[in-house]
């Protein structure tokens, strides 16, 4: 399946470290840029929101 993954628009094309998001059916897809073909995360709704309070409190 191909999916759509987006990085923030406040990343940069240097290669710097980024992560990109894909939605998916029942959640939200996760992999490291540098890493395409690499490890992904599938995280459902829930445990997407508790990653960005999370990331949003440091």
């Amino acid at each position: 399946m191909e999916l759509n993954w987006r990085r923030s628009s406040y990343s940069d094309n240097l290669g710097g470290n980024c992560v990109e998001l894909a939605p998916i059916a029942g959640g939200v897809g996760v992999r490291d840029s540098k890493d395409p073909d690499g490890p992904r995360l599938l995280l459902d709704p829930s445990a997407f929101r508790a990653l960005l309070t999370d990331l949003k409190q440091r």
